[in-house]
């Protein structure tokens, strides 16, 4: 007795291969926003280009949580501009004094340093990692709008791999 070779319909084998692309994508472009949360770290997009051309603007800086005595000069942190702002900004540690709570920081393409100290207080955390441009994606991705086209990109797969799978029993 033969059997017979089941072949794919070659349209569900589009279908299927399209709506997987498309998760893939969704994917891969939701874990540079994800996976860091997971060890700890808190994303911000640079907005202005005070720290260029070391962090230009639209880059997404990775934030990571530690004591603020332990910062030391040099280092890139982030911090609420002001008392009552929400507005964080990212500058180079000119110098960290620990007696008095503060740090002295600077743009570095600024050229003097921040005209008030930051106190502690307002300190976020270090930059570990900037990444440019990312951070205009990020931006774009967690929008209404962005959130919004996922959604619309996950029910446009989900419809490509029902529409393959009925294709493919129509066959049988």
């Amino acid at each position: 007795m033969k059997t017979k070779k089941n072949r794919k319909n070659p349209v569900a084998a589009i279908c299927s291969a399209l709506g997987t692309l498309l998760l893939i994508i969704i994917v891969v472009a939701c874990l540079p926003l994800t996976v860091p949360k997971v060890f700890g770290y808190e994303m911000y997009t640079v907005i202005s280009g005070s720290m260029e051309p070391s962090i230009p603007t639209g880059s997404l800086v990775y934030i990571k949580d530690m004591e603020p005595q332990d910062v030391t000069d040099g280092d890139v942190i982030a911090f609420y501009g002001g008392h009552d702002s929400n507005a964080i900004i990212t500058h180079r540690v000119v110098k960290n004094r620990v007696v008095m709570g503060e740090f002295v920081t600077k743009g570095d393409a600024n050229e003097k340093e921040d005209m008030n100290p930051i106190p502690y207080m307002n300190f976020l955390g270090r930059v570990e990692l900037s990444i440019p441009v990312v951070g205009e994606l990020a931006q774009m991705l967690t929008s209404m709008e962005g959130k919004i086209a996922a959604g619309t990109l996950i029910g446009v797969a989900v419809i490509l791999q029902l529409l393959a799978s009925l294709l493919d029993r129509r066959r049988d």
